[in-house]
């Protein structure tokens, strides 16, 4: 059976001389990997940036629960984060946030619908998106069902608890303005981090943190 099927990049494994496994974000199969034959060393692989929106073609099969996909194309340009070595360097690490915190075949009603629209917000902001990792955080601990209260953040976030709370009460756009060094910044991402490290049993370790400290310290 093929299904037509909107997919979230979120990482892919090379797979033989010509195939990939693309590990994706999708609204019928959640966190699912997909082999795609027949990919170049070079052509399409913008394709598989992370966090890229796209749409094909999914054959299952009975045989096998690494199912096939065909006929990619980009549902949207994304130019706005392309273009900006800031927001391309966020969605490395949303990406392998998503990638490294969702296990294979897990399914969270809405939490597509929600990473699209996150990621679409992300593209269509011009100005004051430096905090924009750190409510993506807290937004995907409540998608994830964990739904803390600034409280239950207070033993992992220690010092930065009132910023936390500013996190936790202002709409998107005031906390957007809440003023934080680059150094601050990351701290309270790394603690974040350990929260749902701790909720979900796993040592997350998201290399691209450190890409990120280094763009915005």
């Amino acid at each position: 059976m093929t299904k037509n099927t909107e997919l979230i990049v979120l990482h892919t494994t090379k797979f033989g001389e010509n195939s990939l496994v693309v590990h994706t974000l999708s609204r019928e199969y959640g966190r699912r990997s997909f082999l795609l034959r027949g990919v170049g060393k070079k052509s399409g692989m913008s394709l598989f940036l992370p966090l890229t929106l796209l749409e094909g073609d999914v054959t299952e099969s009975s045989k096998s629960t690494l199912f096939t996909i065909k006929g990619l194309v980009s549902r949207h340009p994304l130019m706005g984060i392309r273009n900006s070595i800031y927001k391309n360097t966020m969605t490395m690490f949303m990406a392998e946030v998503m990638f490294r915190v969702l296990k294979e075949g897990v399914y969270e009603q809405g939490l597509y619908e929600w990473c699209e629209k996150n990621i679409l917000l992300l593209d269509a902001i011009q100005t004051d998106f430096s905090n924009f990792h750190i409510r993506f955080l807290l937004e995907l601990a409540v998608q994830l069902g964990f739904r803390p209260e600034t409280s239950d953040l207070m033993p992992f976030v220690g010092d930065h608890y009132p910023v936390i709370q500013q996190f936790m009460s202002l709409p998107f756009a005031e906390s957007m303005l809440i003023p934080m060094n680059g150094s601050v910044r990351n701290e309270i991402a790394e603690e974040i981090l350990r929260y749902i490290e701790f909720h979900t049993d796993s040592a997350v370790n998201i290399n691209s943190l450190k890409v990120l400290r280094e763009l915005f310290a």
